[in-house]
């Protein structure tokens, strides 16, 4: 199998790629990992300028030669070069398996919309880096190139799913790059906010007109709060269950998916 890794959003410490390249090819020897050069460009805060983030991104998607496109890192920019892509995308683009988090986000929602290839939220290159990093980005590996189903967020059943980042999935509301997700149970995780700003995107995710008619919600791994001062007065589950309600959907629990080792894969749709 030929993986085209990319980073679509922030420049990143390229520290991962020979890691993450010995371990591949020492647990997954069937799969080639081909690092574009654009990983390790710099452009300011972002992995080289929009223009070159997009180029190597449809590069790689229309190239028959490769099965999937693994994404690098999240951060921030994948948003910035939406428009400059998606009307681009060929035949090739459509049977390819796209696998990220975070940021990334931003482009398999778009990609799921138009129902372009197989899209999956799970870990990326840079889980590497983590503690018992070489685990988490197995279940990425062992899913796209073997169809190994255990790394699969252990909850998902038969009914499709997707799973975003909180902050991404409140700026994809009222654009025309988030998907339909009726009958979807949504996943929503979070990273680096206080909690007054959880609830307040969870507000706009129950209000959300885009989003009438999904089917449930569950809450992955919310980490690295910030403090808010007072202390705020509620939990996490419990502002879950509030919105779910206001919403007129179920809150289904939690889901191990997120910005942390236990990240699971999410295939969009039934996975």
């Amino acid at each position: 199998m030929r993986i085209g890794v990319l980073a679509a959003s922030s420049r990143t410490n390229p520290s991962a790629i020979p890691v993450v390249t010995a371990y591949a090819a020492r647990a997954f020897p069937e799969v080639e990992l081909v690092f574009h050069p654009q990983c390790t460009a710099t452009d300011g805060h972002f992995a080289g300028s929009d223009f070159a983030r997009a180029a190597a991104f449809l590069e790689y998607a229309n190239d028959p030669a490769f099965d999937a496109i693994w994404f690098l890192r999240g951060g921030y920019g994948a948003n910035r070069i939406l428009q400059m892509v998606m009307p681009e995308l060929g035949r090739a683009a459509r049977h390819k398996t796209y696998l990220g988090y975070s940021d990334v986000g931003f482009l398999l929602g778009a990609l799921y919309a138009r129902r372009i290839g197989r899209v999956a939220h799970g870990p990326m290159v840079s889980d590497i880096n983590r503690h018992d990093g070489e685990a988490t980005v197995a279940r990425s590996l062992g899913w796209m190139a073997r169809g190994d189903r255990s790394g699969l967020e252990p909850g998902l059943g038969g009914q499709p799913s997707a799973a975003f980042n909180l902050s991404i999935l409140t700026s994809l509301i009222g654009t025309p790059w988030l998907p339909d997700l009726t009958d979807h149970v949504l996943i929503v995780e979070e990273v680096s906010e206080p909690m007054y700003a959880i609830d307040r995107m969870l507000f706009k995710v129950a209000n959300a007109t885009q989003l009438k008619g999904i089917a449930g919600l569950r809450l992955g791994a919310v980490t690295a709060v910030q403090a808010n001062e007072p202390a705020w007065g509620e939990t996490l589950d419990y502002m879950m269950v509030r919105w779910a309600r206001d919403m007129g959907v179920p809150y289904l629990g939690r889901a191990e998916v997120g910005h942390t080792q236990g990240n699971h894969v999410v295939p969009f749709g039934v996975g």
